[in-house]
């Protein structure tokens, strides 16, 4: 069962994956890895949307409001996502993985 031994050689790197710039120790560490990578790709759309909403955070009152949702969801689909990568499943999120998939390093 290689592929039981990835996922759990890879369960602490894909839920460092979800902690905001530190996706990028997965996409650098563990390359060979596809569980871990396949989290950390999702982890980095999630870091791209959260800078793209504090730049959005910038503009007063509706700003303000897209961003606070926004980041409301995507702390939830890291935490959401956390819990998928410790419990050793491929859970493809909802519009992320899309982009996510299209990431090749």
């Amino acid at each position: 069962m290689p592929e039981n031994k990835e996922i759990q050689e890879g369960k602490i790197y894909a839920v460092i994956g979800y902690l905001w710039i530190l996706c990028l120790v997965p996409l650098l560490l563990k390359k060979e890895n596809k569980f871990a990578l396949f989290h950390a790709k999702q982890g980095l759309i999630l870091f791209i949307c959260e800078i793209a909403l504090a730049i959005v955070g910038i503009v007063p009152v509706l700003g303000w409001l897209i961003s606070m949702l926004g980041w409301l969801a995507c702390g939830i689909l890291s935490l959401v996502g956390m819990v998928q990568a410790l419990m050793g499943n491929y859970w493809k999120m909802p519009i992320v993985g899309d982009y996510a998939e299209k990431i090749s390093l």
